[in-house]
């Protein structure tokens, strides 16, 4: 592993033992919005992973969801979600992880995302594979709708009108469809072939600059809502094992 992943890997194992070691103990529950909460938790955890950044590359830049971005024209700009998942991880769900993804001049060259209950560890760079624990991880090959299972967005509340159509024709065309509440868990389990599609409407970029490089290294495919190609700014996406895709862009685009 380049020193790039290795560093990211120990932040995100490091992140990941502290909010295991406070799972059930929340101290403080902030509302930043609209149903949209951070916890002290999450705070301590985005500031031990930027720590570990800054000492070994205090050259690149940082876009983190807790309120800082810094440096985002640098060579290397690191992406981060400290506590995917944080409502789960409020309520006792212990389906939440750590999420680092790195970008290289605009693309998608490394990810790692931790999710610390369960002990697993999925990390991807650019030419070398995905890889979970340790073992190489592929995407599905299914590619009938039919066969296929999807993971949809949680946060449906902010725009049902829009979304429930989409949600009603995935549902009656796929195998069946799954509401995780984490990016990190979504594109985790679809890099693995666990899940085939994973769509998300407002999702930031912290929520799946990982998970985008950890997909396209298990051989499947992310992009925007209407196709086109990732940028680390882009917000929502569509992403699947590839052989599903454009049967999952035809049904998105009917409705926006």
């Amino acid at each position: 592993m380049s020193d790039i992943i290795t560093t990211a890997v120990a932040a995100a194992q490091q992140a990941g033992v502290y909010l295991l070691h406070n799972f059930g103990k929340i101290k403080e529950v902030i509302s930043k919005g609209d149903r949209n909460l951070v916890t002290n938790v999450d705070r301590q955890a985005q500031a031990m992973i930027i720590d570990a950044i800054k000492k070994k590359f205090p050259e690149h830049g940082i876009i983190a969801e807790e309120g800082l971005t810094r440096d985002v024209e640098a060579e290397y700009v690191w992406i981060i979600d400290p506590l995917d998942g944080t409502h789960n991880y409020i309520r006792g769900i212990p389906v939440f992880g750590v999420s680092i993804g790195v970008v290289r001049q605009g693309k998608f060259t490394g990810g790692v995302i931790y999710m610390p209950f369960d002990d697993e560890l999925y990390v991807a760079e650019t030419g070398n594979g995905a890889y979970k624990n340790g073992v190489l991880i592929k995407v599905s090959t299914y590619r009938d709708l039919k066969e296929c299972s999807a993971s949809y967005d949680s946060g449906i509340r902010y725009n049902p009108k829009a979304l429930l159509p989409i949600l009603g024709e995935i549902a009656d065309t796929s195998f069946n469809v799954r509401m995780f509440g984490s990016s990190a868990r979504s594109l985790s389990y679809l890099a693995e072939g666990k899940i085939d599609i994973s769509i998300e409407f407002e999702d930031q970029p912290w929520d799946c600059a990982a998970g985008i490089c950890l997909i396209e290294q298990a051989g499947g495919r992310v992009t925007d809502l209407s196709g086109n190609p990732m940028a680390h700014t882009t917000i929502g996406y569509i992403a699947t094992n590839g052989n599903a895709h454009e049967a999952v862009l035809d049904i998105v685009r009917k409705y926006r």
